[in-house]
């Protein structure tokens, strides 16, 4: 059974840091490329950051990129997003998300909700 399980989420003043996790099981973690995404109500769901297999090269969405840092341990079959410098904007609902492209296999997590408010 394949599972991806979001956490670390929570509520963050303006600047300050939060770490997320996401945690798999029921596949290879390892081959697997890996990604961080987040929703606001009414918006499309937005790529944030992305890891190849084996951390080999990764990918920010430009309104992130300074603040936050992905990196995964495949020891543990854990992603993380390493998020500071946090703005209101960054309020949102976090997915992580499990890609093969060559099998055609694609796996979401539940989500964790991160909110950035004084």
């Amino acid at each position: 059974q394949v599972q991806l399980v979001e956490s670390g989420g929570g509520l963050v003043q303006p600047g300050g840091s939060l770490r997320l996790s996401c945690t798999a099981s029921g596949f290879t973690f390892s081959s697997y490329a890996m990604s961080w995404y987040r929703q606001t109500p009414g918006t499309e769901r937005e790529l944030v950051a992305i890891i190849g297999r084996a951390g080999d090269s990764t990918n920010y969405a430009d309104s992130v990129k300074g603040r936050f840092t992905i990196s995964r341990d495949d020891a543990k079959n854990t992603m993380y997003l390493q998020m500071n410098s946090l703005k209101s904007e960054d309020t949102a609902v976090y997915y992580c998300r499990a890609d093969r492209v060559a099998l055609g296999r694609l796996y979401w997590g539940q989500g964790t909700q991160v909110t950035v408010s004084s």
